[in-house]
This record gives C-alpha cells, sequence and structure tokens, in this order.
C-alpha cells in the first residue's frame, strides 16, 4: 500500500525554525534621523580643536607661552605626554558616541567573540553616556567660569594666542549638551523597540562570529 506523502519539515511548515533551515529576517532597525546624525557628529567633533591644540603643544610648539612656563609645565617631557594622551583618550571617548546612532550600539557586531550578535542592553549604553555627558557639562561650565584663571599665572599666552587658545577650547561647552541629547534619544528609540524585534542568536552563533 503506497504511504502517503508526508512532508520532512513540518515544524517549517508550520513557521518554526529547525536546524539547516534560513535565519529568521531581522526586522528593519528604526531609521536614526538625520538632525540627530548630526549632533552626534557635533557631541565627537567638540572635543577636536582643543585636542589639535594640546597636540601641538605636545610637538613642541610654544603656543603662547614663555619658555620658563613651559619649563614649569614640563614641556617638552612627562608634560607633553600628558597633554598628548589627553588629546586621544578625549577623542577616543568622543567617538564611543558613535554607537548610540550605529547598529553596533544595539547588536554586539558579530566578529566579537561570545558576545557576538547579540543584543546590547540599553542601560549599559544610557548609564555611562548618560553620566559622562552631566560630568562633561558641569566641568566644562565649571572650567568656563574659571577660564580667565588660566592667563593670571606669569608667562601664560596673551594676545593672539591667548585667544586662539580660548577659541579651541568653546566647543567643549557643547560636548556635554550634544551627548545628552543623543543619549536621550537612543534611549528613546531603544524603549520603543520591542526586545523581541532583536533576537538573539542561537547558542554557540556568537562564538563563531
Amino acid at each position: 500500500m503506497k504511504q502517503p506523502f508526508v512532508s520532512s519539515r513540518p515544524h517549517a511548515e508550520a513557521g518554526v525554525a529547525v536546524e539547516g533551515d534560513a535565519p529568521a529576517r531581522r526586522p528593519p532597525r528604526q531609521e536614526v534621523p538625520r538632525w540627530l546624525r548630526w549632533v552626534t557628529y557635533g557631541a565627537i567633533l567638540a572635543p577636536l580643536p582643543s585636542a589639535l591644540w594640546r597636540l601641538g603643544l605636545a610637538t613642541g610648539l610654544a603656543m603662547g607661552f614663555s619658555a620658563d612656563r613651559l619649563a614649569a609645565l614640563d614641556v617638552p617631557g612627562w608634560g607633553s605626554l600628558y597633554v598628548a594622551g589627553l588629546s586621544l583618550v578625549s577623542m577616543g571617548l568622543a567617538l564611543l558616541a558613535l554607537g548610540l546612532i550605529r547598529p553596533w550600539g544595539e547588536v554586539v557586531p558579530g566578529w566579537i567573540p561570545i558576545l557576538g550578535g547579540r543584543r546590547v542592553p540599553p542601560l549599559a549604553a544610557v548609564l555611562p553616556a548618560g553620566l559622562a555627558a552631566v560630568l562633561l557639562t558641569v566641568l566644562t561650565v565649571a572650567g568656563a567660569a574659571g577660564w580667565s584663571r588660566e592667563f593670571d599665572v606669569a608667562g601664560s599666552p596673551t594676545g593672539a594666542a591667548a585667544w586662539l587658545m580660548t577659541i579651541t577650547y568653546v566647543p567643549l561647552l557643547a560636548w556635554g549638551p550634544l551627548l545628552g541629547v543623543t543619549t536621550l534619544a537612543y534611549h528613546r528609540r531603544r524603549r520603543s523597540t520591542p526586545t523581541s524585534s532583536i533576537p538573539s542568536p542561537p547558542v554557540g552563533e556568537g562564538c563563531n562570529g
């Protein structure tokens, strides 16, 4: 007697993924508005002018300081390494804001062992970014309030050199607020995205990258 045909993939026909099936397509990610991209780019670029100014100082440019004042700052010397490191660290931290508008800020990149492909908990990004925004705002406003004291020390920049230094540091005032706006937008976007719309990979997939 001829046996009736029975599908070997009943679960697939029922819409349940089984081994060998193509992975389910991930729902489209919410588009980041253009204005928010520019806000984020502004937050990233805010520390760049002052970082470049410090790098100039670290490479041996006087930047308006007298020889005695440079010697007191240990430039050239360990002071040069400090201001260069401060510039590189500040720009590295600023670049992390890209994660608030890029896909890798929502799903761990696949090339990262173990965690690759897994969903980034929203608070893992919101809490440090929000705290950084508050601290940056407080520190830069406090620094601006006492900025004139930077030039009270003998041998500090004067005239055009003082104005150049000031102009490069002014954008820092926008760093905290711009980062705060980007962080708030990220929080709202992730809150409106159901957890189920960003599925975790099967066990072992993260290890394969």
